[in-house]
């Protein structure tokens, strides 16, 4: 699928930001040393180590259990380093399943990714599912470094359910 050094490139590019996006904590633990499939329409890249990268069209990486669909993915570099990525739907969504099995699922209009703050911000329409139970609202930022959710925006109401631990209403 990738044949010259640029294709090389933006593949390597790609495959830093769909790891950016999965947190550890969520993921399987197998999935980074899993090839990545990368598909887009349209794939438009400037190969410099302050540039960016976009793919559009019909967006999907997949590595291992990680599943991302999405309209458009941008990637920003700066110095060399991946600084931003930022993927985008109607709507775009990631799945991925954890070492126990537990799958979950993201669903937003926008998912942006800060590396240098890391820091995860889903907008439009956002529902989080796992097996434990789900958020939904307009807005969620996720540090991913303190593990502190920020949900809610203004007008809007955020939306929990969580499930007990064990017990008959645990799925």
């Amino acid at each position: 699928m990738f044949r010259s050094a640029a294709d090389t490139a933006l593949r390597s590019i790609l495959l830093l930001a769909a790891l950016a996006l999965a947190p550890d904590a969520a993921a399987r633990s197998d999935d980074r040393r899993q090839p990545m499939q990368i598909e887009a329409d349209r794939g438009d890249a400037l190969l410099t180590d302050d540039g960016e990268s976009r793919l559009t069209g019909n967006v999907r990486i997949t590595q291992g259990s990680l599943d991302v669909h999405a309209d458009s993915a941008l990637v920003i570099r700066r110095r060399g380093e991946i600084a931003r990525v930022i993927i985008e739907g109607a709507p775009a969504t990631l799945s991925q399943i954890d070492d126990e099995g537990n799958p979950m699922r993201a669903v937003a209009q926008r998912v942006e990714y800060d590396l240098s703050s890391d820091v995860i911000v889903l907008s439009g329409a956002v529902t989080v599912e796992q097996s434990r139970g789900t958020l939904s609202g307009e807005h969620v930022t996720y540090d991913l470094s303190t593990g502190r959710v920020d949900a809610g925006s203004e007008g809007g109401r955020v939306r929990m359910t969580i499930q007990p631990r064990g017990g008959e209403g645990a799925p």
